[in-house]
Formats: structure tokens, sequence, C-alpha cells
């Protein structure tokens, strides 16, 4: 069982920045690949940025190439989502998630087994 607790969400103006942080329990932190979502309200939950084990490998959504950065700090069990020049369009609840790395990509909702409660991040115009 692993348990995901997720901060460093709040209000931030557009061209800001914030860094998320995803804290895990458990001792085998390392063996999972950690991702982030986000959800708008109204809209389903939608893939942001990924890392591999390792963090050797990343992957991102389009819409945050460039803006949105990826770690992981296996001993301390956290992974964090850097996020810069920020828009409105970003408004929603991050949550980070954990998967067993079944080989079948990063992007897919269906293949993380552990979720965190989410952190809202809001941009103003």
């Amino acid at each position: 069982q692993v348990q995901l607790v997720e901060s460093g969400g709040g209000l931030v103006q557009a061209g800001g920045s914030l860094r998320l942080s995803c804290a895990a329990s458990g001792r085998t932190f390392s063996s999972y690949v950690m991702g982030w979502f986000r959800q708008a309200p109204g809209k389903e939950r939608e893939f942001v940025a990924a890392m591999s084990r390792s963090g050797s490998s990343t992957d991102y959504a389009d819409s945050v190439k460039g803006r949105f950065t990826i770690s992981r700090d296996n001993a301390k069990n956290t992974v964090y989502l850097q996020m810069n020049s920020l828009k409105p369009e970003d408004t929603a609840v991050y949550y980070c998630g954990a998967e067993r790395d079944y080989g079948l990509g990063y992007r897919r909702r269906d293949v993380y087994d552990y979720w965190g409660q989410g952190t809202q991040v809001t941009v103003s115009s």
C-alpha cells in the first residue's frame, strides 16, 4: 500500500510559478513510475507529466512542455512538479499517481495504482 499526499497548490497570477510536492509513504517508492494529472471543473482528469522509476525518462503533455518540470527524490520518497509561466487554463486540481510500471506508457489513468487527494492550483488572469 502506498499513500500519496500532495502539497504546494495555491493562487497565483498568470506568468507566476508554483512547485507541487507529492510525498509517498512506504519503502518502495523507487519501484513506481510517478505521474501528475490534473482535473478542471467539468472536465476529465488529464495527464500532465510523468517520470520513470530511476528518473532517467520523462513524458509531458504538449500543453505544459517547456513550462513544467517533473523531478523526483527517491531518498525522500517525493516527486515534484515545478510549474512556470502559469496560465489561467492551468487552473485545476492536481493529483499525483503511482504506477508499478506495467510497460503501458505513462499517460493512461487506469494504469496508476495509487492516487493522492489532490491540491488546488488557481491561476488568475
